[in-house]
């Protein structure tokens, strides 16, 4: 596969990724993969296009994937019509370092209009970077070093969705393992390779009708477990070999968020085509706690504290009590909505499609709006917060569509 790497003036006196740190974003939903930022994040409560921005980028192509940050580097990945890529950004300045094309053509062009050809987030060890893209009916996986070198290649096997709306998970890294899921109905399949080759450790069959959840391994129950929603069932995996832990029938037949835990309960939700929200015991035991009718389908639900907070696909806050499923309150805020809620510096920040941010506080008692702005006119990727800044994806449509990643912050740049 032709392969062009873009390597700008300078940069070859880049440093090897750092190793990670208290405040670095190396995978989708954060530092723990369950949208709940750093301890150390200290964000801004709101910003807007002549406030708290540090820096501005103008983004080729489209894509959906947040970016990842570790020591003084982001990396994000964007496809054109004929091109999937990733470029790799200056932390402090917002100058490309990098752009590496990966793939040229073989573009999947059945895909909803809400997805893109480069949806799936990369994940990081702070050594190297690993993507994975949609092309040519399969799910090719490459590792890069902090110079957006490619180091190895992976095809994982085809992907065809059932639905002819493209793909959308993003892999998880796991003691020296990517995970990757890819669910059809012909051929579907959930495979761990390692980081350090590409090469395969195990795989298990996933011939369900096509899902869009991202696995993700979580502690809970006291054992690492493998979690993923999806054809009508809660699954828990062991991540060293695939073996089934346990299963539960819930959610629905296509889920798009992420589930998450606290120390013995998973959580998840879907929306096609019954809504489902669902708690369950992760202790093998089978015991449904709690389960509702809201669709939460294209965003992960957010836990802390007891609660369990969301931002649903009609643009509504939600807050129940964890362990009983108690609705605590409930709050218009207007959508729809296809990213997810991160809590960072005590806050919930929640962004819908029109790149509305709202800001409120995980609050169980009663709503409790912080702040509402906007910056530009998409709102799909999830957006980033590390240490004192946040990293947003979104797109401008005055004339032809451009996207744009920026970096906001107070202080120095602002």
């Amino acid at each position: 596969m032709n392969k062009n790497v873009i390597l700008f003036a300078a940069v070859f006196l880049i440093s090897p990724l750092s190793v990670l740190a208290d405040s670095d974003w190396v995978q989708w939903r954060g530092p723990s993969g369950n949208g709940v930022a750093a301890k150390s994040a200290n964000p801004p409560l709101e910003w807007g296009e002549n406030r708290n921005v540090r820096w501005k980028m103008p983004i080729p192509g489209r894509g959906h994937s947040s970016p990842v940050v570790t020591g003084d580097f982001v990396v994000l990945t964007s496809a054109s019509e004929k091109e999937q890529f990733v470029l790799g950004i200056d932390r402090a300045s917002g100058d490309q370092r990098w752009q590496s094309v990966l793939h040229k053509g073989g573009i999947p062009t059945n895909l909803h209009r809400k997805n893109t050809a480069a949806t799936a987030t990369p994940t990081t060890d702070g050594k190297s970077i690993y993507v994975l893209f949609h092309n040519r009916g399969r799910l090719l996986l490459t590792a890069l070093d902090c110079e957006g070198r490619e180091i190895w290649e992976k095809d994982t096997g085809p992907f065809h969705c059932d639905y002819r709306f493209g793909y959308g998970p993003s892999p998880t890294l796991h003691n020296g393992m990517l995970i990757v899921a890819s669910e059809f109905a012909e051929g579907g399949y959930l495979a761990a390779f390692r980081s350090s080759d590409g090469s395969e450790v195990w795989r298990i069959d996933r011939k369900v009708k096509t899902s869009y959840s991202s696995p993700i391994v979580a502690h809970v129950a006291g054992r690492d477990q493998l979690l993923l929603s999806g054809a009508n069932k809660i699954i828990s995996l062991d991540p060293a070999n695939g073996s089934l832990f346990w299963e539960v029938e819930g959610s629905s037949l296509a889920t798009c968020g992420t589930m998450v835990w606290n120390e013995d309960t998973v959580f998840a939700s879907g929306g096609f085509p019954n809504k489902e929200t669902i708690a369950v015991r992760a202790d093998g035991s089978g015991e449904i706690l709690w389960r509702n009718t809201d669709k939460s389908y294209e965003q992960s639900l957010l836990y802390t504290d007891g609660h369990i907070y969301t931002l649903n696909d009609t643009g509504i806050a939600v807050c129940w009590n964890a362990e009983t499923g108690e609705r605590k309150w409930r709050e218009r805020l207007g959508g729809p909505v296809s990213s997810s809620p991160i809590l960072a510096g005590a806050r919930i920040y929640a962004t819908n499609e029109r790149g509305i941010t709202f800001v409120f506080a995980p609050n169980p008692d009663r709503f409790e709006k912080l702040a509402e702005f906007q910056l530009g006119d998409e709102g799909f990727a999830t957006p980033v917060f590390v240490g004192d800044t946040v990293f947003v994806r979104t797109a401008e449509q005055t004339g032809s569509r451009q996207e744009f990643l920026y970096c906001i912050g107070t202080g120095p740049g602002s």
